[in-house]
């Protein structure tokens, strides 16, 4: 039966990221979407804050940059952090910095937080989660780090590397959910999206 002519599809989802990891993993998820840049949206480490509130803070606000100008649409933000001994880890700054992460991280195990903003602008609801995985990183050495962040790879990845890329060779194990350490945790998604009205699967 064909569908009524007086019936409209709801609006693609609007992700407000620059992340091509995202845009990737929305994609091959089949997940209709365009894509926009947050605006001036200031990503601060205050001491004290938990990991997990500060990745829900930080993608709300990236959610909410651009309200004003997509009325009636329903929003994505998402952040996404590196934890290890309580330190908070975001992109690097540099290839020194890079360095200095990946030396920190290798051998052990650290926790990724992606933080998850849903915002429905139709029924002014908001929606709010986060995914933590963790991933272990074998030894590395010296001049295999500088080999890697010689890639350029890292350089704007939390963490200083991509699990998705040459990154993978530094991982020796991911307990949890391997697309929150790429950036999108699917699973989290799914259930948001289902819980605002929308059907992953159409």
């Amino acid at each position: 039966m064909p569908p009524s002519p007086h019936r409209t599809e709801p609006a693609p989802l609007l992700l407000v990221s620059t992340s091509p990891r995202r845009y990737f993993l929305l994609r091959e998820a089949g997940i209709p979407f365009e894509a926009v840049a947050p605006r001036d949206v200031a990503e601060d480490f205050p001491a004290g804050e938990a990991p997990a509130d500060l990745v829900v803070r930080h993608a709300a606000a990236k959610a909410r940059s651009v309200a004003g100008d997509y009325p009636g649409r329903l929003l994505l933000g998402a952040d996404t952090v590196v934890v290890l001994d309580g330190v908070i880890y975001g992109k690097p700054a540099g290839e020194e910095e890079a360095r200095e992460m990946l030396a920190t991280l290798q051998g052990r195990t650290h926790t990724v937080y992606t933080g998850l903003a849903l915002l429905d602008l139709a029924s002014e609801e908001e929606l709010t989660e986060f995914e933590a995985t963790e991933v272990t990183m074998r030894p590395l050495g010296e001049e295999e780090i500088a080999s890697y962040v010689a890639t350029g790879e890292p350089l704007d990845k939390a963490g200083a590397y991509a699990i998705q890329g040459r990154g993978a060779f530094l991982v020796k194990r991911v307990d949890g959910d391997y697309f929150n350490v790429v950036g999108l945790p699917l699973y989290r998604l799914s259930k948001m999206l289902q819980t605002a009205g929308r059907d992953v699967f159409r």
